[in-house]
């Protein structure tokens, strides 16, 4: 049976890598030159480890030190709530950089099955795919994990709104080198909100957000988040002076728009942010790719009709993954809020909540069952 996964990213690997395991001739064709992931840090959540631990890859990360969340400040310094080990059980979470995780996926991989500089201008229903140069390819299976903007997703379901913009802009950034930070927390202001945490080699990742417009830029991104972060409490002007200035990413944040589309239409799939792109409040944006990478390829795996399956596929990943999109969509109201009740009250509630509780909720709600055994 051959596979044809469209992007080569962290999804669309993780795909691949299933699709492998499971007996798959597998192709996966990526627009870009020189394959690689750009970003900063990303969390990897207890499904997204136990995905990795399924696929076997990277087994070794679970050996690092688990990240312990700190809670959430004022830009003042002031505690609203913090999370210790005496305090609540700990959540297992690795922080890793994305080019780490994306060549991970990568070297599971056979020799050939990424191919670069390979853009794919169309995808049909019966599992045909067009390149850009004029060849064509007929798939058993065809896996679009070409994110946010996705073509195949246009294609497939013209009549879905599509991305839509979420109200605010993200930067990111790692340090140059290790920095001594003491504990990971969340920095909440009125429409704005700073982040940090430790990656396994003591580096920091960090980002920021604030309210802007869609498109909005500057000439330097760096100096746009120190002036806007860099009165707040320490150590977060070190942090981001302690970051090379072309290392700081500006992006604005989208996400689909709800109902999400079909995740499978004839030998089609939709996988990651192509099927549900979300705010990055949740952190779970490419734990659940990691999930429906899995999942596919274990419902293929023991399906006579691809098709069948692929209808399952959407029954089973659809509704959990639009339940925690819409979850995010609500966390990132409450992190924005702009007016001055609003943060108050939000304020309130984080100090006001046990970390037991928040913890329990947390887990709770990235809760995720391995597919049985074909």
């Amino acid at each position: 049976m051959r596979a044809v996964v469209v992007g080569g990213g962290i999804g669309g690997l993780a795909a691949a890598v299933a699709l492998h395991r499971v007996g798959w001739d597998v192709t996966v064709y990526e627009r870009a030159i020189r394959p690689g992931e750009i970003g900063a840090g990303i969390s990897l959540w207890p499904n997204a480890l136990a995905a990795l631990e399924h696929l076997q890859v990277w087994p070794d990360v679970r050996d690092a030190g688990a990240m312990q969340l700190g809670g959430a400040r004022r830009p003042d310094g002031r505690w609203l709530n913090r999370i210790t080990a005496d305090a609540a059980p700990p959540v297992e979470i690795r922080l890793v950089h994305r080019a780490d995780l994306h060549a991970q996926l990568r070297a599971a991989l056979p020799d050939g099955v990424l191919i670069a500089n390979a853009e794919v201008r169309a995808v049909s229903p019966d599992g045909h795919v067009q390149l850009a140069d004029g060849r064509g390819q007929q798939a058993d299976l065809v896996v679009a994990a070409d994110g946010l903007h996705s073509a195949s997703r246009a294609t497939l379901f013209p009549e879905h709104a599509g991305a839509r913009h979420a109200g605010f802009t993200a930067w990111r950034g790692v340090t140059a080198g290790p920095f001594p930070l003491e504990a990971a927390a969340e920095t909440w202001g009125r429409g704005a909100e700073f982040g940090a945490t430790i990656l396994l080699d003591r580096r920091v990742y960090w980002f920021a957000t604030a309210n802007l417009p869609e498109g909005a830029r500057a000439g330097d991104e760096r100096a746009e988040v120190l002036g806007r972060f860099g009165s707040w409490h320490e150590p977060i002007r070190r942090i981001v002076e302690a970051t090379e200035p072309d290392a700081v990413l500006r992006h604005d944040i989208y996400e689909l728009v709800r109902p999400l589309p079909p995740f499978a239409l004839g030998r089609v799939a939709l996988l990651g942010d192509a099927a549900h792109a979300m705010t990055p409040n949740l952190g779970q944006g490419a734990c659940l790719a990691l999930e429906d990478a899995v999942e596919l390829a274990a419902l293929v795996a023991r399906a006579d009709d691809v098709t069948a399956a692929l209808r399952e596929y959407d029954a089973r990943r659809r509704p959990r993954t639009q339940r925690l999109a819409a979850a995010s969509a609500r966390a990132a109201r409450v992190v924005q809020s702009e007016s001055r009740p609003a943060a108050a009250l939000r304020n309130a509630a984080a100090r006001l909540t046990p970390p037991r509780l928040a913890a329990r909720l947390s887990a709770r709600s990235i809760a995720w069952e391995l597919p049985a055994p074909h």
